[in-house]
């Protein structure tokens, strides 16, 4: 029996309240402010936290990620200098940061930003990407100004990095609390979620069994990872790029199919993102805070921002400069949560078809009974109902979209593992060279074997367990985050002392 067979069995045990109960309470307060479905606070400490700090970050930049968005979509096609020190280039950085941003998130995630927060979710899911990408350059500069060469010669770096070297050793222990819960984070969010996800798709198309599309999925990534950081980098540059764009044009041909519905779709957006009426509560504004919520959370899981995952790859790209990773990883919040979640939130919100609620016709599938990715897969069905092999062709579309977007994001989590294991490893006295090699093919072949045992999970508890992760890696990346925010704002300035790095 798996070690999330047994979790799944405890939390069904009948004597005292079931695991899965108190995992779900832990859940729910830090994301949405409730404890055993009542209300405690009114706005959840996550949110609190997150666009706070992000807030504070944004009005300190000065609005920088704002004014400079032009000037960071032209360094998207900018060369890489010669001579410059890092393992991959700044655009190949960005792909792999991009390759674990862009997953279930993306598809499934939104779908439920929609069911539990209805259509005004998604304002609030662009406020946090539009906040996040003052965090996002936070981390990317911050990856870069920080980072170090390890004992094999290679660059690394990411937020325990930046914690230690930038505020000092004294603050080892919230490096330490960083990586426990990033490494929670890449079992559960990164590896079993993802490998899940995988499966179910491949399953549908393809009728192939869970945890036979696991050891398919877990050789496959590990022929990718077991050449590291380059190796990723590589795959990701060539894969995400197409990958985004494919998905980009599918969604817009979808749309313009049902053009006439895409006004209304923004005025639901908008009308639920600030009406004070809600179906789930009894008291104004209700509604207001459910989509809030809803928003905040699956914009975090979507585009990482704040959590502090993607510094890790943006800390290895072949640049001195601060400030051009720190543009890198604000454009991929951007890309991430602007473009592509709110394609896939557009094509839910708007393609009509024959979906049912309560056994009533309803014409999009937002209002339908579908959730999770089925309902992003019900969106594209309606929009292509072309069959092919007895699948319409934008099932087919959704699922093949799932598969890469979640085979690119458990290769980039593979080496968040790694990093913070690393990290670890080298605060045990004797720690060495030839002990990381050793610990590193360790943990590839650890992190696969997940993929096989995820692909067949029941995945309630394994949800619940990832937003908590999440939050415990956020939390103290976030913190980091403010305490070194002058370091920020002098490279966004342009202030060489602080700008010049590696």
């Amino acid at each position: 029996m798996s070690f999330l067979t047994m979790l799944a069995a405890a939390g069904t045990a009948d004597s005292g309240p079931a695991l899965i109960d108190r995992i779900t309470n832990v859940s729910d307060f830090i994301w949405g402010g409730t404890w055993n479905g009542e209300e405690v606070l009114p706005f959840p400490p996550m949110v609190i936290v997150l666009l706070g700090i992000g807030l504070f970050m944004m009005i300190g930049l000065r609005f920088y990620p704002l004014r400079n968005l032009g000037s960071a979509f032209a360094g998207l096609f900018a060369k890489s200098k010669k001579g410059e020190t890092g393992e991959i280039s700044p655009f190949a950085a960005l792909s792999t940061a991009l390759s674990g941003q862009v997953g279930t998130g993306n598809m499934a995630g939104v779908a439920t930003a929609l069911a539990l927060g209805g259509p005004g979710a998604i304002f609030w899911m662009w406020v946090t990407a539009l906040i996040g990408m003052a965090l996002a350059f936070a981390e990317g500069s911050l990856a870069i100004r920080f980072r170090e060469r390890g004992p094999d010669g290679h660059w690394r770096g990411g937020p325990m990095t930046y914690i230690v070297k930038g505020l000092g050793p004294k603050w080892t222990w919230l490096a330490v609390i960083f990586c426990i819960g990033a490494l929670a984070s890449t079992i559960t969010t990164g590896n079993v979620i993802q490998s899940n996800a995988l499966a179910d798709s491949m399953n549908e198309l393809f009728g192939i069994q869970e945890w036979i599309a696991g050891l398919i999925a877990a050789v496959l990534v590990f022929v990718v990872i077991v050449g590291g950081i380059k190796s990723i980098g590589a795959v990701a540059e060539k894969v995400v790029p197409f990958m985004g764009l494919a998905y980009f044009v599918m969604a817009l041909i979808a749309l313009v199919l049902d053009a006439q519905d895409i006004p209304e779709s923004f005025a639901r957006i908008f009308e639920g993102a600030f009406a004070p009426q809600s179906a789930f509560g009894g008291f104004a504004g209700a509604g207001v805070i459910m989509a809030l919520r809803a928003g905040v959370a699956r914009g975090l899981f979507s585009n990482e921002a704040g959590q502090g995952t993607t510094p890790m790859a943006h800390a290895v790209a072949q640049t001195r400069d601060p400030e051009v990773q720190g543009r890198m990883a604000m454009m991929g919040t951007f890309l991430d949560t602007i473009v592509i979640c709110t394609m896939t939130a557009l094509v839910i919100l708007t393609v009509e078809g024959d979906f049912t609620a309560g056994g009533i016709a309803v014409k999009h599938a937002w209002q339908s009974d579908l959730t999770g990715f089925a309902m992003t897969s019900g969106a594209f069905a309606a929009a292509f109902p072309t069959l092919i092999a007895g699948v319409p062709l934008g099932s087919v579309v959704a699922s093949v979209a799932l598969i890469m977007f979640v085979f690119s994001t458990m290769l980039t989590f593979s080496y968040y593992g790694e990093r913070t294991i690393t990290f670890l490893y080298d605060l045990v006295p004797g720690s060495s060279a030839r002990g990381e090699k050793i610990l590193h093919m360790l943990w590839r072949v650890i992190y696969c074997a997940g993929i096989v045992v995820g692909a067949a999970q029941p995945l309630e508890l394994v949800w619940r367990l990832g937003d908590i992760s999440n939050a415990s890696m956020a939390f103290p990346n976030l913190l980091a985050i403010a305490l070194l925010s002058g370091v920020v704002f002098k490279i966004a300035r342009g202030q060489r002392e602080e700008a010049e790095a590696g």
